[in-house]
């Protein structure tokens, strides 16, 4: 009986050892992420106030904007883009933040803010799309 539980003993540690070694080579040893990640969000400012309308950075790549509107005016006001795609942030108080978070292809916008007295325009020139954040690390 010995012999035979060896034997039993033996086989099933040969069993554990194929399946240990088969499973082992499944999958890949290079796994590509398809679609690749999308580039970060960037994030602008701009400021209106009675005179102009001012946006920081104004030239930037294609992707996905967050705008943070500042209203100096003395209205309210909606920031705008026009340009390849139209866009527009919900009314800003006088002396309140606003945001506007827009995915923006390339080409060449005009940020406006609506009011009574229009401020000057800006221009924000868009270009080739940014490069993805792939094996990135992102900062706080």
């Amino acid at each position: 009986m010995s012999t035979r539980r060896r034997a039993r003993q033996m086989a099933i540690a040969a069993l554990a050892a194929m399946a240990a070694l088969s499973l082992g080579a499944c999958g890949e040893d290079d796994f590509t992420n398809d679609p690749a990640r999308a580039s970060a969000t960037i994030n602008v400012a701009a400021k209106v106030d009675k005179r102009e309308v001012v946006v920081s950075p104004n030239r930037f790549g294609a992707g996905l904007v967050n705008f943070t509107i500042a209203n100096f005016s003395d209205s309210p006001v909606r920031f705008t883009l026009s340009g390849p795609k139209e866009a527009a942030s919900q009314p800003i108080p006088p002396g309140a933040p606003g945001s506007l978070k827009v995915e923006l292809p390339e080409g060449s916008y005009e940020a406006t803010a609506g009011q009574a007295a229009s401020p000057q325009p800006a221009t924000v020139k868009v270009g080739p799309t940014r490069p993805g954040s792939q094996n990135k690390l992102l900062e706080p």
